[in-house]
């Protein structure tokens, strides 16, 4: 029988969506407090376009990939079952725009506007869906596969490489092709600091993300007969394990310290419905310190421009997240159990090729196609200045 959905199921399917989609702000405000002062206005327009952008891009496209459902029906079948088909796509959709949402802190203060919304498109069209419905609704026959192979399918249950790692490893691409930002680094090895803008609206994006976390992570449950309290936990424990970490091993830098419980909470996403608080807790922690020393040699050492530090933060702590789930996931530390390293090992290698084929398509078609970033004279005034005509504090025009 096709199953029934109570309101009750609907609303708290939709509270997760708007818990998530209050998270775009939080994406919004971490990027606006990173980036200089001209690029801030930018940082604003792009997450709320990009979101528009994807909704479009799912509805028509993505979700069809991904679960083999369209909404071309009339209104009254698409409300049966109290609607619950469409708050569920609306709670899936928060998760697809959140891949641009990453990239955008990774391509930062030099990418052209229309290429990148090009990209969102085709990212949240074909890319992600295509790996999303893999993972999650077993397309293709992989996870089968690996059942019948590891005794366990790839196991991912609040998108640490679904939505972070494809999310981070995408942003990775994007930024090796537009380079580094002019005067980022010098023809003699010099580094020339960028250093953020606005520590508190930096740390207002963090909060932003970690409270909005409980919904993406908690609510992955779908239902309310399959809630869990020990998502919840395990999510603030790996937040503040990722926290002090980022604290400890970033000798109080305050851009790490807010970023800590942000890669504690990617990377508990995959285990979250497994682990065994003080799991997450290692978990988290990894993660926080993984970031700081990440993200420091690739700004360093690697000279790899990649503004927000996404390829670290979701790239590299998602991918830690889809192992951990099958290490400490494992009865014998712990967890729940009935989960399979080496499958995890599969599907977190599976989604990061997709992520970096996918990338590559998309982001290579579009530099050649029509360029991926601004010229020097536009890099130099400001990405406000040169695509939105006005900077975030206009002193100059609203002294008259």
């Amino acid at each position: 029988m096709e199953q029934t959905y109570s309101p009750n199921d609907v609303l708290f399917i939709l509270l997760g969506a708007i818990m998530v989609l209050a998270m775009h702000a939080g994406f919004a405000f971490l990027e606006v407090g990173t980036v200089r002062k001209k690029n801030q206005v930018n940082a604003l327009v792009k997450i709320l376009s990009d979101f528009a952008m994807s909704t479009v891009a799912y509805f028509f496209i993505g979700y069809s990939i991904a679960y083999g459902v369209d909404f071309f029906s009339s209104a009254d079948v698409l409300a049966q079952k109290s609607g619950y088909d469409l708050t569920k796509f609306f709670f899936l959709l928060t998760f697809a725009a959140a891949i641009p949402a990453i990239v955008s802190g990774g391509i930062a203060e030099r990418a052209k506007f229309s290429p990148q919304l090009a990209a969102t498109f085709l990212i949240v069209g074909f890319v992600y869906p295509f790996f999303e419905g893999i993972a999650w609704n077993g397309n293709l026959g992989l996870q089968a596969w690996l059942e019948a192979s590891y005794g366990a399918k790839f196991h991912d249950f609040a998108g640490s490489i679904v939505v972070h790692a494809v999310g981070g490893w995408i942003g990775l691409v994007a930024v090796l092709l537009l380079g580094a930002r002019r005067g980022r680094y010098n023809k003699d090895g010099a580094i020339s600091a960028h250093p953020p803008s606005s520590i508190p609206f930096l740390a207002l994006g963090a909060w932003i993300l970690t409270v909005g976390w409980f919904g993406f992570n908690v609510m992955s449950a779908q239902t309310m007969q399959a809630i869990s309290g020990l998502v919840a936990v395990n999510s603030l424990m790996a937040m503040v394990g990722g926290t002090l970490a980022a604290l400890l091993v970033g000798r109080n830098d305050p851009g790490f310290v807010h970023n800590g419980p942000l890669a504690g909470l990617v990377a508990v996403c995959a285990g979250s419905d497994l682990m065994h608080p003080l799991g997450a807790l290692v978990v988290g922690s990894i993660a926080g310190a993984l970031f700081v020393i990440l993200f420091t040699l690739t700004q360093n050492r690697w000279k790899i421009d990649d503004v927000l530090g996404v390829w670290p933060l979701h790239g590299l702590c998602g991918a830690w997240g889809g192992i951990a789930a099958g290490i400490f996931g494992s009865q014998s530390l712990g967890g729940l159990g009935g989960v399979s390293l080496m499958s995890q090992i599969i599907g977190t290698v599976g989604g990061i090729a997709v992520a970096v084929v996918g990338a590559g398509i998309v982001y290579g078609a579009l530099k050649l196609l029509s360029g991926l970033r601004l010229d020097p004279e536009q890099e130099f005034a400001g990405a406000d200045l040169t695509i939105h005509k006005i900077g975030a504090t206009a002193e100059r025009e609203t002294l008259w």
